[in-house]
C-alpha cells in the first residue's frame, strides 16, 4: 500500500494551515484532558467564564463565547443536570436567567484548569517560555486584530 502523501510543501508554509493543524492538535490535546473530569471544551469554557465574571445572562454567554443560543441551552442544562451552574431569574431583569456557578462547579473548574494547562504545555513543549508567551501574543494578534494584547494567565506558561 502506498504512503499517505503530505500536503504539498506550499500548503505546509500557509500560515492558516498550519493554524489549523495546530488548532486541531490542541483540541484534542485538551478534548480528551478534559474528558478525564467529565467536561467538554464547550462546557469548560462556559464554566470559567462564569466564574471569572460572576452571574451572566444565558445571552450574554453565548455572545461573549460565541456559541449559539440553542447551543447553550444545551450546555447549560447539561452544566446544571451535574450540579456544577444554577440558573435562577436575574434580580434586575426577571425577563432573564442569570447563571452562577456552584461549589461543586468552582472545585471542578480546579481540576480542569490543571488539566487543560497541562494540555497546553504539552502542546507548546518544543517552545520556550519566552516564545510561548510570544505565539499568544501573535496569535491573539491574529484572532482580534487591532486590540490591543492582554497579559497571558497563569504567568504566560
Amino acid at each position: 500500500m502506498a504512503e499517505t502523501p503530505r500536503a504539498p510543501a506550499h500548503i505546509r508554509t500557509l500560515p492558516s494551515w498550519l493554524l489549523g493543524r495546530a488548532a486541531a492538535r490542541g483540541h484534542r490535546l485538551v478534548g480528551e484532558a478534559l474528558a478525564r473530569v467529565g467536561l467538554r471544551m464547550m462546557h469548560h469554557a462556559v464554566l470559567s467564564a462564569v466564574a471569572e465574571s460572576g452571574p451572566l445572562s444565558q445571552a450574554e454567554l453565548g455572545r461573549g463565547l460565541g456559541i449559539d443560543r440553542k447551543d447553550m441551552v444545551a450546555i447549560l442544562d447539561d452544566l446544571q443536570g451535574e450540579g456544577l451552574v444554577t440558573r435562577a431569574p436575574d434580580v434586575t431583569d426577571r425577563r432573564k436567567n442569570a447563571v452562577a456557578v456552584t461549589a461543586s462547579g468552582r472545585r471542578l473548574l480546579r481540576r480542569a484548569v490543571r488539566l487543560g494547562d497541562a494540555a497546553n504545555d504539552e502542546l507548546t513543549a518544543a517552545l520556550s517560555p519566552a516564545e510561548r508567551a510570544q505565539l499568544v501574543d501573535l496569535l491573539t494578534r491574529i484572532v482580534q486584530p487591532g486590540e490591543p494584547c492582554a497579559a497571558p494567565p497563569h504567568g504566560g506558561r
